[in-house]
């Protein structure tokens, strides 16, 4: 389907034009000027994704477990919304469209070219899953849920802010346009949206807060 993930892409650019948001090219060749922005921000996109959300989640279930099943839930959602969307519309990512100036930084970085002529590596991914950012989906619900659950105000920026930093990282090493950003974001929203609407089926076990604190009694 990579005639129709093409078309697509094409679509979400003349949205993006229309809606005066398509900045990314600008932005892609400002990084790629920078040696040491494109190089941090290919590293992020290849290491930080799946291992920063891979650790947080263990960390989670095995330090605050009773938190741990509504963050899955939201993955669960998540997931399942992101696959209607791969399947329903399929959209090449800004690196496969050198003639608006966008280059594999990712590939150039690490030495691996990933596109639709890599047999070995396209037939263990999905080429044209751009919409939605899950980097993004991610990103937003460990953000949201560490910023809950860490007790130090630096610490606790930190995650607020490590969402914004995936969706730079994303557009700057030209995987995903910014309204896969904004669809990733909503689809981080509705899963949180989801999850709490599961809770109600197990509200002892699914709800986010489902430690109730100790009350105080007159012997203390």
């Amino acid at each position: 389907r990579a005639a129709e993930a093409f078309d697509n892409a094409r679509s979400v650019i003349h949205i993006e034009q229309d809606l005066g948001l398509f900045f990314e090219p600008a932005v892609h060749a400002w990084a790629s000027a920078h040696a040491v922005v494109i190089d941090a921000s290919s590293w992020m996109y290849v290491n930080s994704h799946f291992v920063i959300t891979t650790v947080t989640l263990a960390w989670i279930y095995l330090c605050r477990n009773e938190r741990f099943y509504f963050v899955r839930n939201m993955f669960m959602v998540a997931m399942a919304i992101a696959l209607i969307g791969y399947v329903a519309v399929p959209t090449a990512p800004p690196r496969f469209m050198p003639e608006w100036g966008f280059v594999d930084s990712v590939s150039d970085f690490t030495h691996v070219s990933i596109n639709a002529h890599s047999s070995s590596i396209s037939a263990l991914t999905n080429l044209y899953a751009a919409v939605p950012s899950m980097h993004v989906a991610f990103a937003l619900m460990i953000g949201w849920t560490l910023a809950r659950l860490v007790r130090s105000p630096l610490a606790r920026v930190a995650w607020m802010a490590y969402p914004f930093m995936m969706a730079f990282v994303i557009i700057v090493t030209a995987n995903h346009f910014i309204l896969d950003a904004l669809l990733g974001a909503l689809t981080a929203g509705a899963s949180a949206y989801g999850a709490s609407r599961l809770a109600r089926v197990r509200p002892s076990v699914w709800r986010f807060s489902s430690v109730t604190a100790p009350r105080l009694t007159a012997s203390g």
